[in-house]
């Protein structure tokens, strides 16, 4: 509230003169005059505080404001007060909104300022000009509350971004090591930011932002939550502890041990003197002492928790893979029932497709002719191209228009497999009753010679009814594409599926070990 007060005081150039609960009373004074620059800043205020503060105090207030003129001795501690608060008030006026000067504020009390700063102000600290080596530092202290977990969600780091997003940049940075002096600053900082905002000077060699945020997270121990080529923003962490509540922290873990090693002392010192006694017997008993806990702690407690934690992981991981393994197999059923569909659209289409039989009674040529024709067709210019549809209608009535002025046709193929290529040739040989030539090999393709034979006649329709259309033919080249893809990523899952399977037997095997016999 003494901040508020002073805050108060110098925004508005009065005195505060009363103050109960969060209401202030502010006196104008005597010689008030009114100040446009200073008209915008209360006239919101004076409208909330007529809602906000009872009738009695405004009844108050007013017969306050009657009496100012009687009251010079008001005037007089007002002008004094005025003085010592303001100063110089009317030569150097206040400058900055009031975040702008608690930013100022806090960071003149980190260390000297970076004048060559490239965005808005504030201005940051220069971290290269604080100290690179403090005496005595050292991490400091940290312990998370019970019951909550010391690792960020990703709802929290997105919220911790957004957060750090509006705010100045508290520090700017060109060195990578020997940062002592901004741990130090950093960690001031952190008892009233929880983020600190730092950034990587342009135009200096050799900045490496990863080794500065490696240095910094060392040795401050926060968390880094965003580094980049201009910016390293580091979080306190839940488990933060400023300097006197860890002091006080750890002062009070040693007070407690210091006890439970008098209580001890003082048992053993009644031990003894029951023994000299009593003469009983002079063997030492451990239960129920401090010893039995300590030893307890040394043999169980430690291999316990490291053993639980190790569990715990490989519970997470079976989980994980479990699930994993789920997601696999529904996407490798989804797969297969495309691939039925797939089929089953193949087959519709098959249904409308009948190739004629090959005809037993063929034309024969010598060897002789054979070698004649294939070095025609080897220099022949005009040439049919089968495209992705394959053998459809279109193309015998195609080849049909070119044995209508030559007796050889060379038919070009992309196909790569051998098996295909024969498949395609002896599919045209019966399509449209020529004779197969030869299969040449081009650089980047084949071409299938065809001759039209002695006895050849047109047919009386040019296009086969038994074959696809080119519309049909299209839509059987996808599917054929589609189906094969389809079966590719099915076999990869079924190989993800059987790797996730094996990496679940060697953890399962892993947690039956570890797990303790009762």
């Amino acid at each position: 509230m003494d901040r508020a007060r002073e805050i108060l005081e110098i925004k508005t150039g009065g005195l505060v003169v009363w103050t109960k609960g969060d209401i202030h009373f502010v006196y104008r004074g005597s010689n008030y005059q009114q100040n446009t620059n200073h008209s915008h800043y209360f006239v919101s205020d004076a409208q909330n505080m007529k809602h906000n503060v009872p009738t009695t105090q405004l009844e108050y207030g007013n017969e306050g404001e009657m009496l100012t003129n009687a009251n010079s001795k008001a005037d007089d501690a007002f002008q004094e007060k005025y003085q010592s608060i303001c100063g110089q008030n009317d030569e150097e006026p206040v400058k900055g909104t009031l975040y702008e000067r608690e930013v100022n504020r806090l960071l003149d009390s980190l260390g000297p300022r970076f004048v060559d700063w490239w965005w808005n102000t504030p201005l940051p600290v220069d971290a290269d000009l604080l100290p690179e080596f403090v005496p005595g530092f050292k991490t400091p202290f940290r312990q998370c509350p019970p019951g909550v977990r010391p690792t960020l969600a990703d709802e929290e780091l997105t919220y911790l971004r957004k957060l750090a997003q509006p705010l100045p940049t508290h520090f700017a940075l060109g060195r990578n090591t020997r940062l002592q002096g901004l741990a130090a600053a950093i960690l001031k900082l952190w008892e009233k930011s929880l983020i600190a905002k730092i950034a990587v000077k342009v135009g200096i060699q050799n900045t490496n932002n990863e080794q500065m945020a490696w240095n910094l997270k060392h040795l401050t121990g926060g968390t880094v939550i965003l580094r980049n080529k201009d910016f390293i923003i580091l979080y306190r962490g839940k488990d933060f502890l400023p300097g006197g509540v860890a002091q006080t922290v750890i002062q009070r873990e040693a007070q407690v041990h210091d006890e439970q090693v008098k209580e001890e002392e003082a048992r053993l010192k009644a031990v003894d003197s029951l023994q000299m006694v009593g003469g009983l017997s002079s063997e030492e008993s451990s239960v129920g002492t401090f010893r039995e806990y300590q030893n307890f702690q040394a043999d169980h407690v430690h291999g316990n928790t490291e053993n639980s934690n190790t569990i715990i992981e490989l519970e997470a991981e079976k989980h994980r893979l479990e699930k994993e393994l789920k997601d696999q197999e529904w996407k490798l059923s989804i797969l297969n029932k495309k691939i039925e569909r797939s089929n089953q659209a193949l087959a519709k289409l098959h249904n409308s497709w009948s190739p004629l039989e090959e005809s037993a009674d063929k034309e024969l040529l010598t060897e002789e002719e054979k070698a004649m024709f294939r070095m025609i067709g080897r220099k022949m210019d005009g040439l049919v191209l089968l495209g992705r549809r394959g053998i459809f209608d279109g193309v015998i009535e195609e080849i049909h228009q070119h044995w209508k002025h030559k007796e050889v046709v060379k038919v070009i193929t992309k196909q790569n497999q051998a098996r295909q290529i024969m498949y395609t040739a002896n599919l045209l040989e019966v399509e449209t009753g020529g004779i197969l030539i030869a299969v040449e090999k081009l650089p980047t393709s084949h071409s299938i010679i065809l001759y039209r034979g002695k006895n050849y006649h047109r047919p009386e329709k040019s296009s086969s009814s038994n074959l696809l259309t080119k519309r049909e033919a299209l839509r059987r080249s996808i599917e054929v594409q589609r189906r094969g893809s389809m079966k590719y990523f099915a076999r990869e899952r079924q190989k993800s599926i059987l790797e996730l399977k094996r990496r679940l037997r060697y953890v399962a095997r892993q947690i039956k070990y570890r797990t303790p016999r009762s």
